[in-house]
């Protein structure tokens, strides 16, 4: 036998065959999502999409897999490997980047703000329940004048008596209007320090208002958060910090799952773009045997299978402990602009049929122009990676 039989040929599903990499628990929970992504959201998901909803009910669902605070430890939570919320989130986000975005915003975000900076009764109070999808989070930072800078925020707390009293606007906020508590995070007024409290949903002054007319992530409830005289016990402020460290920290937990997500709406793209490119016939034959597609294909195929390498790295650095911001700002910016351009490309290879709901790739297209923008912009990011890189700050 010459050395070029016995060579193996790739497998263009792994490439790489990144899945030697995983060990067995982790390829285990990774089929589990992927199959009830097949199962239960590739069916539905189009409808979803064009409707601009999700169903409530995918929480419980997503709570009886463990996968609400899977990262977290007791209380309910898996206590599983980053590496493995990673490939949750890839999974999930390969069916819809709103589908990942609940599961980001409810454990990375609102259970990881309470887990980490909340007290033992506040976590005993509400994470169980989170973590069993029988209650719902969101994560109040983002204002309407107050985005990438959010030590602008124009919410604030104040003392009366014993009490807090909050007012403000919050923007953005995923999972807003069908949360059942909120962290809003507000500037307090006798020491301009920033804290985080537990606001539950049904406080007398809270509400929440649907933003409608989105063109993407459409199957994502998306809210504007209204705080008028919202008056809280003192046992609702998060305890264990005073300063915009606290939800910086929530912000770069939910970046790493992005890291993962955006390769998981890339490999759906490029899969759908392999399948239609074999099967679509043109001038007598598939266009996948034509150089332009093939060259189209290979960068496709080049991106997705990069950035699942970055993603899998960081995650080991994550579970070593070695994990810093930069390197998910990094992860981020690199990994969200290919997943871009691999969508983009899809949606070219497809042709016309490529901007239907027939077809994932539109979708998955549209919903990334909302994730290079949430959790740090693509220009934040890069300023981040060039503060690591210099030493110079050019925020301000």
């Amino acid at each position: 036998m010459s050395t070029s039989d016995a060579t193996p040929r790739v497998d263009p599903a792994d490439y790489l065959d990144v899945d030697r990499l995983l060990t067995d628990d982790e390829r285990g929970i990774r089929d589990v999502v992927r199959a009830f992504v097949r199962d239960r959201v590739l069916p539905d998901v189009a409808d979803w999409f064009e409707a601009g909803t999700a169903p409530r009910d995918l929480f419980p669902e997503l709570g009886r897999l463990g996968l609400l605070g899977m990262h977290l430890e007791g209380y309910g939570c898996a206590g599983a490997s980053a590496t493995a919320y990673g490939l949750t989130c890839l999974e999930l986000e390969a069916g819809d980047t709103a589908i990942r975005s609940m599961v980001s915003v409810q454990g990375s975000l609102a259970m990881f703000a309470i887990h980490r900076w909340g007290s033992e009764e506040q976590r005993r109070a509400w994470l169980p329940r989170m973590a069993a999808g029988e209650a719902i989070g969101c994560f109040g930072l983002t204002e309407p004048d107050s985005g990438s800078d959010p030590g602008s925020m124009r919410t604030h707390a104040r003392r009366d008596g014993a009490d807090w009293v909050l007012d403000g606007r919050k923007t953005w906020i995923t999972n807003g209007s069908i949360a059942d508590v909120a962290v809003v995070w507000a500037r307090c007024a006798h020491d301009d320090r920033v804290r985080g409290f537990l606001v539950p949903t049904d406080a007398p002054g809270f509400s929440a208002h649907r933003i409608h007319r989105k063109l993407s992530l459409r199957a994502s409830v998306t809210s504007e958060l209204v705080l008028d005289d919202v008056r809280l016990p003192a046992d609702a402020a998060l305890p264990g910090v005073a300063s915009l460290r606290g939800p910086l920290s929530c912000l770069n937990e939910a970046r790493f799952g992005i890291v993962w997500g955006a390769i998981g709406a890339a490999r759906a793209c490029l899969e759908s773009a392999l399948d239609y490119a074999g099967s679509r016939i043109q001038f007598g034959r598939p266009i996948a045997g034509f150089q332009i597609q093939q060259q189209k294909l290979a960068r496709m195929a080049l991106e997705v299978n990069r950035g699942l390498l970055l993603a899998l790295h960081l995650g080991r650095l994550k579970d070593d402990g070695l994990l810093a911001p930069e390197h998910v700002s990094m992860g981020k910016l690199g990994n969200v602009d290919a997943a871009l351009d691999v969508a983009r490309t899809a949606r070219q290879i497809l042709g016309g049929n490529g901007i239907t709901l027939g077809y994932p790739v539109m979708r998955h297209m549209a919903n990334l122009e909302t994730v290079v923008t949430y959790e740090g912009t693509a220009d934040i990011h890069s300023l981040v990676v060039g503060h690591a890189l210099t030493g110079l700050d050019a925020f301000r």
